[in-house]
């Protein structure tokens, strides 16, 4: 079994760090600390001892939106094949210090995701299926899921999983991962919408974590909404604009 594909990372650009923590702390469980990385403030984001997400001030030109990585045993080698793939390397790999080697990509429908190759291939728990505050979920909006599926496959190797009908919005494509379901992918749900990826973060209770949401000045979107297995889901926007999304019990 490899870690190659496997969700590793999740990461937040803010121009206010601050608060960005107050608000995602209370919902998510989160407590905060400096990494310590030198020339560069870098926060970590950690469920209990688990370290699970990494905040900083956007550079110049980039927005504020959260970053999903994804994990490769060669950073070098999987990047040499995404132009094969109809992809884009948006940043070349680079070592990060104590950590690993990283690269910034986007798949060929546009939508931008990290790829990283741990140091010693040591593995972070960010992403826990089973564990509030950690990763849980991933969904990738393209205009053609279908092809989309077949670069991940042949990237990251993914298989295709369960297709799930949404009448009017598509079909739901789940994302497989060494025997269990990790994603889904579907349809921009309007032509203003960029491709994009968004991750969902474990909570004990959707409506709870609902209330925080709007008592700490983000707004929800969608939901609660039950998903197949009796979970729970919404999709919430953070009091800077940010999206993101939460999966839980009632």
């Amino acid at each position: 079994m490899t870690y190659h594909g496997s969700p590793c990372w999740y990461e937040l650009t803010t121009a206010d760090t601050a608060a960005s923590q107050a608000f995602y702390g209370p919902i998510l469980g989160w407590t905060f600390r400096d990494s310590g990385m030198q020339g560069f403030t870098y926060t970590l984001g950690c469920a209990g001892e688990a370290m699970v997400s990494g905040l900083y001030a956007p550079m110049e030109g980039m927005g504020e939106y959260w970053v999903i990585y994804f994990a490769v045993e060669d950073v070098d080698a999987t990047c040499a094949r995404v132009p094969d793939l109809g992809g884009t390397i948006c940043m070349e790999p680079a070592d990060i210090p104590n950590v690993g080697r990283f690269a910034v990509v986007a798949d060929p429908l546009g939508a931008t995701f990290c790829l990283l190759q741990p140091l010693g291939g040591q593995m972070s728990q960010a992403f826990d299926q089973m564990k509030s505050g950690h990763g849980n979920w991933h969904e990738l909006m393209v205009a053609d899921p279908v092809a989309a599926m077949g670069f991940y496959g042949a990237l990251l190797g993914w298989t295709p999983s369960t297709v799930m009908p949404m009448g009017e919005m598509g079909n739901y494509h789940l994302i497989g991962w060494q025997g269990r379901d990790i994603g889904g992918m579907m349809g921009l749900p309007a032509p203003e919408v960029p491709p994009n990826w968004l991750p969902y973060f474990g909570v004990p209770s959707i409506k709870a974590a609902m209330a925080q949401i709007a008592a700490g000045g983000g707004s929800v979107e969608m939901g609660p909404m039950e998903v197949p297995g009796g979970a729970f889901v919404c999709q919430a926007k953070d009091p800077r604009g940010v999206w993101f999304a939460l999966v839980g019990g009632a």
